[in-house]
């Protein structure tokens, strides 16, 4: 049985583009060599911390998701640990059903701009 999960990873040292990359790769390979699918990378670019951590007061983090067999999820965790370029990674498991009512309010709430602009506009071609 495979699941969806959310990786939200920091990175620290990856400044430039370049880096960042190679290093996303890496973990991206490693869910890969699990016998897991990548189905997004998203960089969410560089963060401050709320305070400094190890000496270190900002970050670079980059979301994947992926679909992975529950069993090979402590191994990639572990994997993990010994990266040098990762300084902190979280692993959620993605409720389909959440996600399905999540983005029906997203809909939602896009029909209800949309609605509303469409009044302003009629509204300001009678005046």
């Amino acid at each position: 049985m495979v699941r969806k999960y959310d990786g939200l990873y920091i990175f620290v040292g990856a400044a430039k583009d370049e880096t960042l990359d190679k290093t996303v790769d890496k973990m991206r390979g490693e869910i890969t060599r699990l016998s897991g699918t990548i189905l997004s990378t998203e960089v969410l670019g560089k963060r401050s911390f709320a305070r400094p951590m190890q000496k270190r007061d900002h970050g670079t983090y980059v979301r994947i998701r992926f679909e992975l067999d529950p069993a090979s999820l402590a191994t990639l965790r572990q994997r993990y640990h010994l990266a040098e370029d990762l300084f902190r990674v979280q692993l959620l498991s993605v409720n389909d059903r959440r996600e399905a009512i999540v983005a029906e309010q997203r809909a939602k709430q896009k029909a209800r701009e949309a609605a509303v602009a469409a009044r302003a506009e009629t509204a300001a071609a009678v005046a």
